[in-house]
């Protein structure tokens, strides 16, 4: 026997000094977990869509939300009628008592009621980030004082601060968007103020102000960047409840004023025709159901992707 003969079986020297798996940021490897997320890409695909057709829709439509054909009253789907002009216009979703197209009426409807609830969470983002972050920070009496006016503020009925704005300012969208804004932070701020908490005594914030580096640079450049995970999920998740208020509020005649559409207000003119025309109250009411619902496991699947204990 000589040495050729036999193989070595043992560890190889070279492979040992490879990497067997690439490395990855904390980013990078959220977002390959949510693509694995089928219901979470799902709902992605379903809010690009409803999005896309709340822009589009309502531009290219030869209706617009207010035009009336009192010959074309309570049209089913796919209904075809002939308009003053001798052309016949198909109505997709049919159309309402007034001769409505329902179609563009429920995609306008999409844009104001997105409108509104993504004005009023990104209020309530940057306000509840700030001061959360600020209070979180200095500590002592700035988070005591911080922290008892939350508390105080949360005690107030959000529909009375509606109410309340509705007798100062004229009814419509922008008054909803403040009126959620003002104590609809509270909840983000909280959120933030216990992740600052649980980072300013890490190293890297300790390194950094022995560094000399201001409140400033150190909220801004390592506090909030290390808290976007938990605020983009948390973002996800306020907005179906802000979606929810804007129709609710519409639905009792509080919200979007007459003729502006919202599916609050399709839903309440909807439900007067629930026994003989349940089309114009199902319509409004299937999208806010798709679209909290998409939201809330898009939301799921975020804190699925960036909790760092589901890492493999």
């Amino acid at each position: 026997m000589v040495k050729s003969d036999f193989n070595w079986v043992g560890p190889d020297a070279e492979k040992q000094d490879l990497i067997a798996r690439p490395s990855i940021g904390y980013w990078q490897d959220a977002m390959r977990r949510l693509r694995q997320n089928k219901a979470a890409v799902v709902s992605i695909g379903v809010l690009l869509f409803i999005m896309a057709m709340a822009i589009i829709v309502p531009l290219v439509s030869p209706y617009t939300i207010s035009e009336q054909h009192l010959t074309h009253m309570n049209q089913g789907f796919f209904s075809i009628c002939e308009g003053d002009d001798g052309t016949e216009h198909l109505h997709i979703f049919g159309t309402d008592t007034l001769g409505r197209d329902l179609f563009v009426r429920t995609f306008h409807g999409a844009r104001t009621s997105l409108v509104i609830a993504y004005s009023a969470v990104f209020i309530n983002l940057v306000i509840g980030v700030f001061y959360g972050c600020i209070c979180g920070y200095i500590g002592g009496t700035t988070d005591l004082i911080g922290m008892r006016l939350v508390e105080v503020l949360n005690g107030i009925p959000y529909l009375i601060i509606v109410i309340l704005m509705m007798m100062v300012l004229p009814q419509g969208i922008w008054t909803m968007v403040i009126a959620y804004g003002i104590i609809g932070w509270i909840g983000m701020a909280r959120m933030t103020r216990g992740q600052i908490l649980a980072l300013k005594q890490n190293e890297f914030i300790i390194a950094a102000r022995a560094l000399g580096a201001s409140s400033r640079r150190i909220i801004m450049r390592h506090l909030i960047p290390n808290t976007l995970s938990v605020v983009i999920v948390n973002i996800t998740l306020s907005i179906p409840g802000a979606i929810f208020t804007e129709a609710f509020l519409s639905y009792i005649g509080m919200g979007v004023p007459i003729p502006e559409a919202s599916w609050g207000t399709l839903a309440q003119e909807g439900v007067n025709y629930l026994q003989t025309y349940p089309e114009q109250l199902f319509i409004p009411a299937f999208f806010i159901s798709i679209t909290m619902l998409a939201f809330n496991i898009l939301g799921d699947g975020l804190r699925d992707a960036f909790d760092p204990r589901l890492r493999r």
